[in-house]
């Protein structure tokens, strides 16, 4: 492996140039940098980053941990956060903890304060005690997109208004004129998707219709856990008009169990979801869904971890994403007149 002094030594210059050129600091004449560059070039130096991160006491990477890569809505968030992380000259690290807490742990162990200056946790797996000792050990800690944004965590965020997004998928299939619906809650027994929920009862308690929802399930947050769950609510409960999913995933599920049946979408039954990953728009019907702020709430998780590793503060900060917004597409009508 090509070393600096090995370029310095054939540009001419000293190892301290080589590096002066490399980070653009410092000044250095044009011939100069020229030559380096050139250097580098014919060699095909690439700098150690591990090295780099000891000599500078400060590591090139951020890390940026997901509950499960194969969820689409996850990629979608790493896009936006890895184009704001280089946008700051860092690389991103993603680090898949497959829902297991354990796992998680050992990525706070040995990623955050070693191969990357801070951490941002995008998913439920490690606890927040987990997540303020490690933060207590020096390592900079931002969860990426917090649902309670009047409930503090007691550590830097961006806090998204799930409940908001709940309270919207309500007054929409209120509007159109369901009486009779169905809720399916995804994160399966950890209810990370209570807010979400919640405001999506409390908008109906507003609205005169507190009894609206007539069969509830918890689901795994999976197309295959609404296409089960789906199956099962709607052999169980055939009244009912429409459906609200706390996520896009098992909303697209419940649509293609609709489809096994025979049920017609949005004919025979309405379907909503919550998130606007790309598959919602792909879908046939397109689904119906409560946009998240996802690319800004990355981007905006990204610099907050950023200032906090420049300057650590002792209060945590929680930065509030723009608000979700209903995006009404085929998959919601008003419930058909011959449907008891």
């Amino acid at each position: 492996m090509t070393t600096l002094s090995q370029v310095a030594q054939r540009a001419g210059v000293t190892s301290a140039t080589v590096s002066n050129v490399l980070r653009q600091r410092g000044k250095v004449g044009a011939d100069t940098r020229a030559r380096v560059l050139a250097a580098v070039e014919a060699l095909g130096y690439r700098p150690h980053l591990t090295a780099r991160a000891l000599a500078e006491g400060r590591a090139p990477t951020l890390a940026l941990m997901v509950s499960s890569i194969a969820n689409p809505f996850y990629p979608e968030y790493a896009l936006a956060a890895e184009q704001a992380a280089r946008q700051h000259g860092r690389f991103l690290i993603v680090c898949n903890t497959n829902d297991d807490h354990d796992i998680g742990r050992a990525y706070l162990d040995q990623i955050a304060g070693t191969l990357s200056d801070g951490v941002l946790v995008m998913n439920a797996d490690p606890s927040l005690d987990d997540l303020k000792a490690t933060e207590r050990r020096g390592a900079t800690v931002v969860l990426g997109m917090w649902e309670k944004p009047h409930q503090p965590p007691g550590l830097p965020c961006v806090a998204v208004d799930f409940h908001l997004a709940g309270a919207l998928a309500a007054r929409h299939l209120i509007a159109l004129g369901h009486r009779k619906i169905g809720v399916m809650v995804g994160g399966g027994v950890c209810g990370v998707h209570a807010e979400r929920e919640r405001g999506f009862n409390d908008a109906l308690l507003e609205l005169g219709h507190g009894d609206a929802v007539v069969h509830r399930m918890m689901v795994h947050d999976s197309v295959e856990g609404g296409l089960q769950a789906g199956a099962a609510m709607l052999a169980a409960t055939p009244s009912i008009t429409a459906v609200f999913a706390t996520n896009d995933l098992p909303a697209l599920g419940l649509m293609h169990a609709a489809a096994d049946l025979g049920i017609k979408v949005p004919q025979q039954l309405s379907v909503i979801g919550l998130t606007d990953i790309q598959s919602a728009r792909q879908a046939r019907p397109a689904l119906t869904t409560v946009a998240l702020p996802t690319a800004q709430a990355a981007s905006m998780s990204v610099a907050l971890l950023l200032e906090l590793i420049a300057e650590p503060q002792a209060v945590a900060t929680m930065r509030i994403a723009p608000a979700p917004e209903l995006v009404i597409r085929a998959s919601t009508a008003p419930p058909s007149s011959d449907l008891g």
